[in-house]
């Protein structure tokens, strides 16, 4: 599957489904850091992290790599999220 955009969005699905089975969700996302393999594609990499995070903006940066431990993983993606009983 050679779509960034898809890989991202499903990424995010996996991320967001760790959240709420730790008993929160994106909203307590803080940061995103989204190692890609190819930096052009930033754009469709934004498009899927942002109807994710739409309302909720985490701090997020993008760097480029040279490669992922299989050749057709386009993005991985690191999200810490502060979770408070406050």
């Amino acid at each position: 599957m050679n779509n960034a955009y898809v890989q991202t969005r499903v990424i995010l699905q996996k991320i967001e489904k760790a959240l709420i089975e730790a008993g929160t969700s994106l909203k307590d996302v803080v940061r995103t850091r989204m190692f890609v393999t190819d930096i052009t594609r930033w754009d469709e990499v934004g498009k899927a992290h942002g109807e994710c995070f739409r309302d909720i903006k985490p701090v997020t940066s993008m760097v480029e790599i040279k490669s992922l431990i299989d050749p057709e993983m386009l993005i991985e993606i690191e999200a810490t999220a502060i979770i408070s009983d406050i």
